[in-house]
């Protein structure tokens, strides 16, 4: 009550009392992390109270995260310094002896609240740091995933050739195949060059997105395989751990899908959309990731020579019929 008196006079309104630890732990939810302590600035506890020593008390309250941050200050007769030394080592930050001095306690208790608003600034500060940070990384995230993404939506040219890179390193390594279809649109240039480059862009964005579909769609959904645009009206899947057999039914795959989902319709024309489609895979045809991508494009152009609308495998002769 004599604490209280000297608080109050000195404007310090909104206090709190407890005539026990249990009584303390109750007011203050230690037991209930939602409430956290909530509006509590300063602890001043006695070491001789009912149920429960002080210096207990208060290596309970520091053991509960959402009380650790709120400062106690041990206010008590005793003298020896065993006790100030306990009361230290279950966390308290000061420590007065009764009969408590009214300056001193004063004092005391303005240099605790002006340490704990120090405390609560510099964690403010670090939190808004963690949150810029935190914002950082994802906008970082976000510029590297566009700018990983062609026109068309899906994986540009230099996103592929990383991951080229990394998987043929992999399928190297572990002595796994890696299949690369190469896909080059029929007659793409005559249709852009008859209705201009945003329809011609319009009917590349579908293309894509047929091209992801089909992927997605197949037997087996493989995420870690990749779709991306080479350049102008070619196209590039690279197939982890597929032999050359198994990517062409895929190139057969998404042959079919663009014939059946891709029109070129413009006034007075509509024209179903082709492809040819090379093949070429680790370790068939190639020991190298340049020798890889060259033989599928020499693969898709002899597809094209033979007629185009049709699926050619590196080193074989093109099929007559188309896919």
């Amino acid at each position: 009550m004599l604490l209280k008196s000297i608080l109050e006079t000195a404007g310090y309104k909104d206090l709190l009392m407890a005539e026990s630890a249990r009584d303390a732990f109750k007011q203050l939810g230690k037991d209930d992390p939602a409430r956290g302590g909530a509006g509590i600035d300063l602890i001043l506890l006695d070491i001789l109270m009912p149920d429960m020593d002080g210096v207990e008390a208060c290596r309970q309250l520091k053991a509960a995260d959402h009380l650790r941050d709120i400062p106690i200050v041990i206010v008590t007769s005793k003298k020896e310094a065993e006790w100030l030394q306990l009361s230290f080592a279950a966390g308290a930050i000061d420590y007065i002896q009764k009969p408590v001095n009214k300056v001193e306690l004063l004092a005391r208790v303005r240099s605790v609240l002006k340490l704990r608003r120090e405390m609560d600034r510099r964690k403010a500060q670090e939190y808004e740091l963690l949150e810029m940070k935190r914002q950082l990384e994802e906008s970082n995230q976000t510029l590297l995933r566009l700018s990983s993404l062609d026109l068309t939506g899906i994986t540009n040219r230099r996103r592929f050739e990383e991951f080229l890179d990394q998987e043929w390193k992999v399928s190297v390594r572990d002595n796994k195949p890696l299949s690369l279809a190469f896909l080059d649109l029929d007659y793409f240039k005559a249709y852009n060059d008859t209705y201009g480059y945003q329809a011609g862009d319009e009917y590349l964005k579908q293309v894509a997105g047929a091209l992801a579909g089909s992927l997605r769609s197949g037997s087996g959904e493989r995420p870690e395989d990749m779709v991306a645009r080479y350049g102008g009206d070619e196209f590039v899947v690279l197939l982890r751990e597929t032999s050359v057999a198994n990517a062409h039914i895929v190139a057969k795959r998404l042959s079919e899908s663009i014939k059946t989902k891709i029109f070129l319709q413009e006034p007075g024309m509509k024209v179903r959309l082709t492809a040819s489609i090379g093949i070429a895979g680790y370790p068939d045809h190639a020991q190298t990731k340049r020798d890889l991508v060259r033989k599928a494009d020499e693969a898709m152009c002899r597809a094209k020579a033979a007629g185009r609308n049709r699926v050619c495998v590196a080193d074989e002769p093109a099929s007559s019929s188309p896919s």
